[in-house]
C-alpha cells in the first residue's frame, strides 16, 4: 500500500512548490476702634541687614529657581539614520522580477526586528534544496534581522506537516528536527501518506513522546498558529513555496537567472531599505 501512495505524495510535493474662583467674602462690618493711632517711630540712621533664611540666603535668593543659571551645554544631536544601499544598476534587485511590493503592507508573522519570513513546505523539493544555503546565510545576518519559518497550510497533508512543525516548536524539538524533516519526507520516504499517525511515529524516533506529540499537534495553540499561518500566506499572496515575505512589505523568490545567492542579495537589499526607512 505504501508503494502505491508514494507517487501521490510526490505530486503533493511538487504542488506545494495588512471651577471658577468663589466670590470674595463680605467686608468686616465691625466699626474701627476710636483710640488714636500711635505716632510712627523715627527712621533709624543705620541700615539694617536684609533678613536671611536659615541657610544664609536672602529671600530673593531663596525664591530664585535652582535652574536659573544659564545652561551652557550643547544638546545632543539625534543619531543619523543608516544610508540606503548603493548598488550597481546592472546587478541591483529588479522590482517585479526578483521581488514584488505588496500593495498594502501586512502584519508580520511574529514580533521583533526586521522579519524575513519563509513560507515553506516539508513536501517541497525546492525548499529542501534551498535549506542548506539558507542555514549558512542566516549565520551572516545582523542582530536586527529575524528569520521566521512559516509552514504552508494548503489543507490536507500540508496541514498535517504544518501542525507537526508547530508541535515540534512548542516541545523544543525544532532545532533537532527541522532540517531533517525535508530528507525524511523527500529522500528517505518515511511517510507514505503523511497521516497524523505516521508523523507521530516519526517524531517518536526523534525523541518525542508520541502521545504527547500527537496531543500537541491537535492542541488549541497549534490550531491557532496553523490558522495564523494560513492568513499570513493568503494576505501576502503566496501561491508557491519557497516564498519570502520581508517585513510584511515585500515578497521575494528564487529566480532562474540569479539563483539562491540572488535571492539572498535581494533580501539583504530590501532589509537595508527597511533599516534606513527608505523605499527601493
Amino acid at each position: 500500500m505504501k508503494r502505491l501512495l508514494l507517487p501521490f505524495l510526490m505530486l503533493v510535493s511538487l504542488a506545494a512548490c495588512g471651577q471658577a474662583p468663589s466670590d470674595a467674602p463680605p467686608a468686616d462690618t465691625v466699626p474701627a476702634a476710636s483710640t488714636p493711632a500711635p505716632e510712627p517711630a523715627p527712621a533709624a540712621d543705620v541700615d539694617e541687614p536684609a533678613p536671611q533664611t536659615p541657610d544664609g540666603a536672602t529671600p530673593a535668593d531663596a525664591a530664585a529657581p535652582a535652574d536659573a543659571a544659564a545652561d551652557t551645554s550643547t544638546p545632543a544631536e539625534p543619531a543619523p539614520l543608516p544610508e540606503p544601499p548603493v548598488t550597481d544598476p546592472a546587478t541591483a534587485p529588479r522590482a517585479g522580477v526578483d521581488y514584488t511590493v505588496l500593495a498594502t503592507p501586512q502584519p508580520t508573522f511574529a514580533q521583533g526586528g526586521i522579519e524575513v519570513a519563509e513560507v515553506f513546505a516539508y513536501t517541497c523539493i525546492h525548499c529542501a534544496n534551498l535549506q542548506p544555503s539558507l542555514v549558512s546565510w542566516k549565520k551572516t545576518l545582523p542582530a536586527d534581522v529575524r528569520v521566521e519559518y512559516v509552514p504552508a497550510a494548503w489543507g490536507g497533508v500540508a496541514d498535517n506537516f504544518a501542525r507537526a512543525y508547530f508541535a515540534a516548536q512548542a516541545m523544543g524539538l525544532l532545532d533537532k528536527t527541522h532540517d531533517g524533516m525535508f530528507g525524511a519526507v523527500l529522500v528517505d520516504r518515511k511517510f507514505a501518506t503523511g497521516s497524523v499517525d505516521e508523523i507521530g511515529d516519526y517524531y517518536a524516533t526523534q525523541g518525542a513522546d508520541r502521545a504527547a506529540f500527537l496531543s500537541t499537534m491537535d492542541s488549541f495553540s497549534v490550531t491557532a498558529k496553523l490558522n495564523k499561518a494560513k492568513q499570513f500566506a493568503m494576505r501576502a499572496g503566496v501561491e508557491a513555496t519557497p516564498t519570502f515575505v520581508i517585513n510584511g512589505k515585500y515578497v521575494a523568490q528564487v529566480t532562474g537567472d540569479r539563483g539562491p545567492q540572488g535571492l539572498f542579495d535581494t533580501i539583504e537589499y530590501l532589509v537595508a531599505h527597511e533599516r534606513a526607512g527608505t523605499t527601493p
